[in-house]
This record gives C-alpha cells, sequence and structure tokens, in this order.
C-alpha cells in the first residue's frame, strides 16, 4: 500500500513539480540579479535606490517562501489523497477476489449437494429393488398345515362333503394369513425402506453441515485479511501523517532563520 500510495502521489504532483522547478530557477535568478543591483547601489552611495532593491529583495523572499509553503501543501495533500486512492484501490480489488472465491465455492458445494442427491435417488431405487427381490414365500401356520392333511385325507375317502367344508375353512385361514404375512411384510419393508431414507437424510445433512462450516472459515478468513488490510491503511497513513508534520515543523524552522 505504501509503494503504490507514493507511485500515485508521484503522479499526481509530476505537472506541479515541473512547474514548480522551472518558477525556482526563475525566482533565484531575478533574486541573484536583484541581490546584485542592490550591492551595486550600495558600493555606488545609492542608498535610496538600494533600499528599494532590498524591500523588493524582502517581498521576494516573503512571496518564495509563500510559495514554497503552498507547494508543500500540495504536495502532501497529492501525497495524502494518493494513499486514500490506493486504498480505496486494494480494497476493492480484495472484495473483487474474496466474492468470486466465495461464489466459486457456493457452486462447487451446490454442485456437491446435487450429486450426491442424485446418488441417493439411484441408492434408494436400488434398495426398493432389492426389497421386493427378497420377497418370501408366506410360511403358513400348524393349524393351516393340518387342515389341508384332513382336507386330503377325506377325499382320498371320497367324503367329498366334509372335504369341501375343511377346504373352505382351510381356505378362509390361508387368506387370513396371506394377509397378514403381507401386511406384516409391507410393514416392515417400510420400516427399513424408511431406516434406509434416514441414513441418506444423515449423510445430505452432514455435507451441508460441512459445506457451512467451510463458509463460516472462509467468512472469519476473509474478515481476518480485511482487518490487517485496514490496519495497514492506518499504519502507513499515520507514518505518511507523522513525516509530514515533521516536514512542516523543519520548514517553518527555517523560514525563522
Amino acid at each position: 500500500l505504501a509503494q503504490r500510495a507514493a507511485e500515485m502521489a508521484d503522479s499526481a504532483m509530476v505537472a506541479v513539480h515541473e512547474d514548480l522547478a522551472f518558477e525556482d530557477e526563475a525566482v533565484k535568478d531575478f533574486i541573484a540579479i536583484l541581490e546584485e543591483h542592490r550591492l551595486n547601489c550600495e558600493r555606488q552611495g545609492k542608498y535610496v535606490e538600494a533600499d528599494i532593491a532590498r524591500a523588493r529583495l524582502d517581498e521576494l523572499r516573503v512571496h518564495e517562501e509563500n510559495r514554497r509553503r503552498e507547494a508543500m501543501r500540495a504536495r502532501q495533500l497529492a501525497e495524502r489523497l494518493g494513499v486514500e486512492e490506493a486504498h480505496m484501490l486494494e480494497f476493492q480489488q480484495f472484495n473483487v477476489e474474496w466474492d468470486r472465491r466465495m461464489a466459486d465455492y457456493e457452486e462447487n458445494a451446490a454442485r456437491l449437494i446435487l450429486a450426491m442427491k442424485e446418488r441417493h435417488v439411484a441408492e434408494l431405487r436400488e434398495f426398493q429393488q432389492k426389497l421386493i427381490a427378497r420377497a418370501t414365500i408366506p410360511r403358513h401356520s400348524k393349524e393351516y398345515l393340518n387342515l389341508r392333511r384332513i382336507q386330503d385325507v377325506l377325499a382320498k375317502q371320497k367324503n367329498y362333503a366334509e372335504a369341501a367344508k375343511i377346504k373352505q375353512k382351510a381356505d378362509e385361514l390361508m387368506a387370513f394369513e396371506e394377509e397378514k404375512w403381507n401386511n406384516e411384510r409391507q410393514a416392515e419393508m417400510y420400516q427399513k425402506e424408511m431406516r434406509f431414507k434416514q441414513k441418506l437424510r444423515l449423510e445430505l445433512h452432514a455435507l451441508k453441515k460441512r459445506i457451512q462450516q467451510g463458509k463460516a472459515e472462509m467468512t472469519r478468513q476473509r474478515q481476518g485479511e480485511l482487518e490487517r488490510l485496514l490496519q495497514r491503511y492506518q499504519n502507513v497513513k499515520r507514518e505518511l501523517e507523522q513525516q509530514q508534520r515533521m516536514e512542516r515543523v523543519r520548514s517553518a524552522k527555517q523560514s525563522t532563520i
């Protein structure tokens, strides 16, 4: 920042220095001529003319001192403006860079979340297919199996009326048991699917939490760098003000000599 400020201040003062250099030479030449004239008048006893020359020299010296003081004020102002402009430029570049980094982070985070969601959809579909594929034949109760054996025995004995009654009873029991088995199987599949979905939700939540933590860390890092940038600016500004104050003190002392 200090280097940038100095460069900007120097650039701002180029024209001023060129004008001052030309004016310095002109004033010095005129003062030298006028001083020579005063001395000649003094040697020749032309005291009135010598006094006029002395008065004119005093006016010129006062004017020159005022001009130099104004030049110093203008230069110091340009230096301070240079520091301000350099700081604003650095601050703008800082924000542009950090805005880009934060945007890149958000974009990458969105891609990660989308990729995980798509993977979860595929994994859930595969899990559901496996649940369906693992379907088993219902295991009937001993009572049901016993009714079917009795039914077969009665049929072999040609006792069809009793066999029909037993068959109807066995069919009803089979329907009841299969419905119960299907309900239990559906409930079990539902519970397994819910647990699997919960696992996927936790995985997605963990990813979002890591992303949020990363974003918070970047925000802290940005704030820390901003504070250091502002501190550097304050240090440069304070150092420049001290240098300019010392320069004004030296200039004031020289004016009284």
